[in-house]
Formats: C-alpha cells, structure tokens, sequence
C-alpha cells in the first residue's frame, strides 16, 4: 500500500466531487494539499474550524485552495510560474478539457490559439473535468467526469499525464517563480 497514493487519489475525488457541484463552466482553480496532521498539529484553531479529526489517517490529506489563483489563457504558463513551500506535501488543479475523436487530428491547424478555437466550435468535442494531483515523493493522478456522463467518475495514474507533470514541476524548488503561501 502506498500511503501518498491513497491519501492523494482520496483528496483528488473530495476535490472532484466539491468542484463537480459548482459547475462545469468555471475557470482552473489550484489546491495546495498539506498534510492533515502537520496542519492540525501547527494550527490547532484553523483544524477545528476546518472541521478536521484530531487523530486524521495516516498520511491524510487537506486541500487549501488557493484563491487568488487565475490562470489567464495559459494554464501551463501560469503553473510555471509557481513553487510551493516545503510545508506543501502536493498540488492539485481541477480544469475543463475538451477532446476531439480519434482522427480528426489532421484538421487541426498549427497554430495553437486556432487550435483551441476549432476543438472548442467543433460538434464532436467532449468535454471532461479533471482534478488531477502530484505529490512531492513523485505520485500522481488524476480524476474525472465527462460532461455527457456526469455520474460516471473516471480515474487514474495516467489520465492526465502532461497536466500531472506540469503539476509536478510546481513541487521543485526554484527560486526565480513566485512561491504561494497556503
């Protein structure tokens, strides 16, 4: 058993679940996952009024989001601009992402921004929401549900790997981004 797995996988579907109901239409949002017991331990208040258990499972995770986060039209551009502290176990970003069916490929034109303008008006285009994480000790995964199957929670270590990755990158200690407090 691999406790960040478990404990990521557990605070990537209260996060899916949590954004679900407000809404496939909303912008990227950005959650630091620290884990439940250093927090209840460093702020004793802030857990109570969290709601959190006093003896939380063992590598448990608590998701803060991160409010002022706005990702503008770049979602990658805006993650490569941050790093956490080391107080931050991982990271997680719920977004919308639509895809195309197999073999449309070859319509789609060079330039990026005419890209995402042809997958977005294209009658064919499945939307998914995806919540995806990554911790520090380099798990990932990723959740999700697609638009037109909203009871249907889809899962996985590599459903979003390149989102995953830019994730990842965030957890990496570079002092030329700008660092988010939690």
């Amino acid at each position: 058993m691999n406790v960040d797995h478990d404990a990521l996988v557990a605070a990537l579907v209260q996060l899916e679940h949590h954004v679900q109901h407000l809404g496939f239409d909303q912008p990227p949002r950005l959650f630091a996952l620290v884990r439940t017991a250093a927090l209840i331990e460093s702020d004793p208040a802030l857990a109570s009024q969290f709601g959190l258990p006093e003896d939380p499972p063992e590598g448990s995770l608590t998701a803060v989001e991160q409010d002022g986060f706005e990702a503008g039209d770049d979602l990658v551009e805006a993650l490569d601009r941050i790093f956490w502290p080391e107080t931050v176990a991982g990271v997680a970003c719920s977004m919308v992402s639509s895809f195309l069916p197999n073999g449309v490929e070859a319509d789609l034109p060079e330039d990026p921004h005419e890209a995402a303008e042809y997958v977005a008006d294209h009658p064919d285009k499945v939307d998914l929401l995806v919540v995806a994480g990554a911790m520090r000790s380099g798990v990932r995964h990723g959740v999700g549900r697609l638009v037109t199957h909203p009871d249907d929670l889809i899962s996985g270590d590599d459903l979003v790997p390149g989102f995953t990755e830019t994730l990842a990158r965030t957890l990496l200690d570079d002092p030329t981004t700008e660092e988010l407090s939690t």
